[in-house]
């Protein structure tokens, strides 16, 4: 490893280069009356203009912003305009897709020209001017190495790895750089792959000089990630994944898969953030490998389960093909790379709250508690109707350099696939309130619904013996109990039957999800105490996951829990997320029995596990002496950050979950 590169990035020396700022040009756009794909254009023109070739010591793979981020195409008036006649998801630029970028890397960008609008190829020339600037200081500083690769690379198709990778990094540096963010980068060892086992075996590059290419490659991910969109610092999609179909009735995993796993445990880096595709036949050896990162607590890899996602793919409508060529969004969202233009995360439905509204106006009046779970399911829909109802005139900017990797087709009209994804949060606190309701007001009738009512509104505050009872003696999922894991497997039957067969406007589809992104701290927000004995402001746990204050010791049970549902039916993707203590893997045998427990997971039809490695002392020092531990990292809900980098709230949410043994 170029050990002088990796210290000038993970001490951000580079960022000291950024020394250029773009103006505000909305006012400018605004009194010209330019069109918006008019706008980007020039505004990536200005942009690359702008910009000072930096190459830093020894790097390889090439290409550092210097101006700092880019104002806004758009006044805040023209916004506010805009977001009165149109649904706009999020900031309004495309995201959370991913790109065909073998595409690209096999055409070229002067080919591309063909393809291309004049913005296109405005954006081109502009881009090749800083590659031909690169170029020259490349020369000046005696880098011929480098002066080779970008005389031949991005105008013309990449031939060897090298240029494959350089020609990635420059396409990925421009769509950040255009306003796209969460640009995910797919099935890198399939994409990828060829560039490698030509230069193999052609004898041009050697394994080791390989690795180092990719170890430069790695860091390169790490150079700009400071000026990326995202909830908070790590949150910014650079998710690559591994393995899975090839294609030709086998499974990926060829040396470059190893490459990258082992790249990833030796830098020990936020990213790229590994995704693993796995099925039900993976041999134990590859979750052992995947484990080694976790061990080394870097939060992932994430797996996906191909056994599981791409049947689910394939009845929700998706081509074998191309549900067998998935790849993940940002996060966990499953999405097809070069065919999707999928808004998999435009909203979020909380299971709590359908719960509590059920509660609140059903039931006293329930005359049993099929009665009452009948009223839940009717406040899911109504929460689902009401996500619907909102979503209408979906409108993004356009993006003329995003469009070369489609073959200059306009990909913020729309693609072969244009589904939207409904995240579902707090599951295992409504699971666990109905599992509570039932056994306490219907079976035992140990409390009537006035007090039960009274307790949850006042907090528990003149209650404590049913707090205890219900957070710390009631069956919850995660235990393997068949009673509680039953109102699991309803919850996810309600939120599929609320979303299928329901058309968007955009000719697409809705999917439900069980992942939850931010919402297990917004949506906890928004209710007071819950039936299970959650209290005011405390947090639903993250994603698809056993409550905070479940007392667990046995993770085999809570995948058992977790697996009782149809995950067919609820993949739009969301993770069973667990913590271990990081010190079980002192026992190399420990290590094997995680893998297992991975395997396992599969076997029962998983469909999605990510696993994080903690220490509590360790996370709570953090908090008190944060320069001590500038690279400690942990897993959030779909991607891994550094922890003293994170607002207070997600912090404490990562020590208070519960950390298993094996």
């Amino acid at each position: 490893m170029n050990q002088v590169l990796f210290d000038t990035i993970t001490s951000h020396k580079h960022r000291a280069f950024r020394t250029t700022e773009l103006p505000d040009l909305s006012a400018e756009y605004a009194a010209k009356g330019l069109a918006p794909r008019a706008r980007m254009s020039d505004r990536f023109v200005r942009l690359m203009n702008a910009e000072t070739p930096r190459i830093l010591e020894g790097q390889k793979i090439v290409f550092l912003r210097t101006v700092k981020k880019p104002y806004d195409c758009f006044t805040e008036a023209e916004w506010a305009d805009i977001k009165s006649k149109h649904f706009v998801h999020e900031l309004g630029y495309i995201s959370n897709i991913c790109p065909d970028h073998g595409f690209l890397l096999k055409t070229g960008l002067l080919a591309a020209k063909d393809f291309a609008d004049e913005y296109g190829r405005a954006d081109i020339d502009a881009l090749l001017g800083l590659v031909d600037r690169y170029r020259a200081e490349a020369l000046r500083q005696g880098r011929d190495d480098v002066a080779a690769v970008l005389e031949r690379v991005p105008a013309h198709p990449a031939e060897t790895f090298r240029e494959a990778l350089q020609f990635f990094r420059i396409v990925h540096y421009a769509l950040w750089a255009e306003g796209n963010y969460h640009n995910t980068v797919g099935r890198f060892d399939k994409w990828m792959w060829p560039y490698l086992k030509a230069d193999l075996d052609a004898g041009r590059i050697t394994e080791d000089e390989a690795y180092e290419l990719l170890l430069d490659f790695f860091l390169s991910f790490n150079i700009d990630s400071d000026l990326y969109n995202g909830i908070q610092q790590g949150d910014n999609g650079q998710s690559m994944m591994l393995g899975g179909d090839d294609g030709a009735g086998g499974e990926i995993w060829n040396l470059l898969t190893e490459l990258c796993l082992r790249a990833s445990g030796e830098l020990k880096l936020i990213d790229p953030k590994i995704n693993l595709r796995v099925t039900k036949n993976t041999p134990l050896s590859v979750y052992e490998e995947g484990t080694k990162l976790t061990k080394v607590g870097l939060g992932f890899p994430q797996y996906s389960n191909d056994s599981t996602v791409i049947p689910a793919l394939v009845k929700l409508g998706y081509a074998p093909e191309d549900a067998a060529d998935y790849t993940v969004a940002a996060c966990w969202e499953f999405i097809i790379p070069g065919k999707g233009m999928e808004i998999a995360n435009i909203g979020a439905m909380s299971y709590p709250l359908a719960v509590d509204r059920a509660f609140h106006t059903s039931l006293k009046t329930s005359a049993s508690f099929e009665d009452f779970v009948q009223a839940v399911e009717g406040e899911i829909r109504h929460e689902v109707d009401e996500i619907i109802s909102k979503v209408r005139g979906v409108w993004f900017m356009p993006s003329p350099f995003l469009d070369l990797l489609y073959g200059g087709r306009d990909i913020s009209k729309g693609n072969v696939y244009n589904n939207f994804g409904i995240h579902g949060t707090g599951i295992s606190s409504a699971a666990d309130s109905l599992a509570a309701i039932k056994k306490y007001v219907f079976d035992e009738k140990r409390i009537t619904p006035d007090e039960y009512l009274a307790a949850v509104d006042s907090d528990f505050e003149n209650a404590p013996e049913l707090l205890h009872l219900l957070r710390y003696e009631t069956p919850k999922v995660g235990m393997g109990n068949e009673e509680a894991d039953r109102w699991l497997v309803r919850l996810t039957e309600a939120f599929h039957a609320a979303v299928d067969g329901r058309k968007n406007e955009r000719g697409g589809i809705w999917r439900a999800g069980t992942g939850s992104a931010m919402f297990y701290l917004w949506h906890a927000a928004e209710i007071g105490a819950s039936p299970d004995g959650r209290r005011k402001n405390e947090p639903f746990a993250a994603n698809y996951s056993p409550s905070l204050f479940a007392k667990i010791d046995d993770p085999v049970g809570i995948v058992k829990s977790f697996t009782a549902p149809d995950l067919k039916k609820v993949c739009n993707g969301g993770p069973l997320t667990l913590e271990f203590d990081s010190s079980i893997f002192a026992q190399p045998e420990n290590c094997s029995k995680v893998a297992a427990l991975v395997r396992y997971f599969v076997q029962c039809g998983g469909h999605q596990l990510q696993l994080n490695a903690v220490n509590r002392d360790a996370l709570l020092d953090a908090q008190k002496h944060p320069e001590k531990y500038e690279r400690l990292i942990v897993r959030i809900w779909g991607w891994s950050a550094y922890f003293v980098e994170l607002d207070r709230g997600f912090q404490d949410h990562v020590i208070r979950r519960q950390e298993y043994g094996v």
